[in-house]
């Protein structure tokens, strides 16, 4: 079974400047693909809509099967992006990520979503903290997080206290992530030739 009948939302977050980078992240190659690819080619299999969230929407015709949207409050971040993807979902849960997440886990996402039901977020955490970029988010969430952008408080994880937040814990995530790289995502030309050669 899917989560198409779940009724959850798929949320790529593109709207990053890409400074580091140099060029647009979401159309890197790796291994023949482009991260957009991958990541829409997955979001098909688990989800009944999917949302991307860009400053930069022309970038993004070709994807006929997904809803092109921008922020809502500009300059907010990824938090803003959460906010205006959440806005926009016809499903009350959705999963937020960014474009550029080589390693995303079908399997893992998947594990995520099923988790949904009582609570607000759903969010792994390692020894670090929360992953708030890997994670679920229920419509629930809007009015705390539009209070944090009006004020300009852009953390992630500062709504958290007011929702009811089920944290997915190292033990539950270790069997997704055998190599370690489950959240990793690419910032610098460097990590992505650090990337290619392992």
């Amino acid at each position: 079974m899917t989560d198409k009948k779940n009724g959850t939302t798929g949320i790529i977050l593109a709207g990053g400047k890409n400074s580091r980078m140099g060029t647009n992240k979401a159309f890197l190659e790796i291994d023949g693909i482009r991260l957009i690819d991958k990541t829409i080619n997955i979001y098909h299999e688990l989800f009944s809509e999917i949302i991307i969230v860009t400053n930069d929407p022309l970038s993004y015709v070709e994807f006929t099967n997904a809803i092109i949207v921008t922020d809502i409050y500009k300059g907010k971040g990824p938090l803003g992006g959460i906010y205006t993807g959440l806005f926009y979902a016809k499903n009350n849960y959705a999963f937020a990520c960014p474009c550029d997440m080589p390693f995303l886990n079908q399997d893992f996402i998947e594990y995520l979503t099923g988790q949904s039901g009582k609570h607000d977020v759903i969010v792994p955490e390692l020894a670090e903290g929360y992953q708030p970029l890997h994670a679920i988010y229920s419509r629930n969430c809007l009015p705390s997080i539009k209070r944090l952008l009006l004020m300009d408080k852009l953390k992630i994880t500062g709504f958290y206290r007011d929702m009811r937040v089920l944290p997915i814990n190292e033990h539950q995530i270790s069997p997704f992530n055998k190599n370690g790289r489950l959240f990793q995502n690419l910032n610098t030309p460097e990590d992505l030739e650090q990337l290619i050669e392992k």
